[in-house]
C-alpha cells in the first residue's frame, strides 16, 4: 500500500480553524494548536449558552419578553382631539 501524506486534508482542517479564530487575541488566532484550543473552548460556550438562553426564556414566560401590541394610529389622533 502506498503512504499516504495528509497535505490538502491536513491544510483545510487547520484552515477552518485558523479561520474560525479570526479575531482572536494574539497566538489564539495565529498558531494552530492555540486557535484549536480556543475555538473549542468556544464551541462548548456557545452550546451552553444556546441551552441557557432557552433557560431563561421559558422562564420569564413568553409574554414577557414579547413587545407590546402596537396602537393603531386613527384611536390616538381621535381621543387626543376629543
Amino acid at each position: 500500500m502506498p503512504r499516504v501524506k495528509r497535505g490538502t486534508k491536513r491544510r483545510a482542517r487547520r484552515k477552518k480553524i485558523l479561520e474560525r479564530a479570526s479575531g482572536y487575541f494574539l497566538t489564539k488566532s495565529k498558531l494552530y494548536r492555540a486557535a484549536q484550543q480556543a475555538v473549542e473552548r468556544g464551541l462548548m460556550f456557545a452550546y451552553s449558552g444556546r441551552k441557557q438562553k432557552k433557560r431563561q426564556f421559558r422562564s420569564s414566560g413568553s409574554s414577557a419578553s414579547a413587545p407590546p401590541p402596537a396602537r393603531m394610529a386613527s384611536a390616538t389622533a381621535s381621543s387626543s382631539a376629543a
